[in-house]
């Protein structure tokens, strides 16, 4: 089972409640932050102060989806929408795909269709109908 820790409160986080914080941590990590793995995070938060063009926009959905794909292996993103960008420079992404609730160890014989919008809010996440 996955097991984790709420990065805010401590608190017990399992299954889809840890991959979301998962993901919302991989989303907001600049790459090369990390001392001990460097390539961990994404690319999407250099493109975020730069004109919101539509080409900008395609730019950071295929940085959300390259770092999901290289650093949550018990998610299979299947869609992204766009649901706030502004001057403020922030951003929020619905995300939508398959988990695996055992996908961290390579099991993916059971999965869930789940979603989730992650940014623009208070906690960075919030989880919104499959």
């Amino acid at each position: 089972m996955r097991v984790g820790l709420d990065r805010r409160t401590g608190r017990v986080l399992t299954g889809w409640a840890h991959c979301v914080q998962s993901l919302a941590v991989i989303l907001t990590t600049r790459v090369g932050s990390c001392i001990m793995l460097r390539d961990f995070g994404s690319a999407a938060l250099d493109l975020q102060d730069l004109a919101a063009t539509p080409m900008r926009i395609m730019q950071v959905y295929i940085s959300v989806a390259a770092a999901i794909r290289r650093w949550e292996p018990a998610f299979r993103l299947q869609t992204i929408r766009l649901t706030r960008y502004g001057a403020d420079g922030v951003f929020a992404f619905e995300i939508a795909g398959i988990f695996y609730p055992e996908g961290h160890v390579g099991d993916y014989s059971v999965s869930e269709e789940r979603s989730v919008v992650l940014g623009g809010n208070d906690n960075g996440y919030r989880e919104v109908a499959a």
